[in-house]
């Protein structure tokens, strides 16, 4: 992919799951999220109440990457996908989605994660910190 003229970020909150499967597996994510069950898939998506868009500003729009989490827009976010197809990574635009999500929810809201392994130098270069005392239990299914 050449380097897009212009990417279009918005809040997409009734994204269409398909579009969302595709990233995920175009990024790699699709790896470690339930890419072959629609359904939750769409309940993730129902039930996540930020949910980004980056966008090629071209015929068809076609999607890019997606930034979805949860927040009470006052103060946490945590972000449980950043996913940008292979084709745009590189580019700016998981930044362009990571910027997005610290404008809308305003220098008061602070913004967690857990990254996968090769993500860790990504997450630090765009100035996020690490933290050491995360906890976790692991799902059944």
């Amino acid at each position: 992919m050449t380097v897009p003229s212009k990417v279009l970020y918005a809040s997409e909150p009734a994204l269409d799951v398909a579009e969302f499967r595709r990233v995920l597996v175009e990024s790699g994510l699709g790896e470690v999220r339930p890419v072959d069950d629609e359904a939750r898939l769409q309940t993730m998506l129902d039930n996540a109440n930020l949910v980004l868009t980056a966008r090629l500003d071209v015929e068809g729009k076609p999607l890019l990457g997606i930034a979805r989490g949860m927040t009470d827009f006052s103060w946490v976010c945590y972000i449980s996908d950043l996913a940008v197809s292979a084709s745009a990574q590189g580019l700016g635009v998981g930044k362009g989605l990571m910027d997005e999500a610290r404008r809308q929810l305003g220098p008061s809201v602070a913004i967690s994660l857990i990254s996968m392994p090769d993500a860790v130098g990504f997450y630090e270069r765009i100035g996020m910190t690490r933290m050491t005392d995360a906890f976790w239990f692991g799902r059944k299914s």
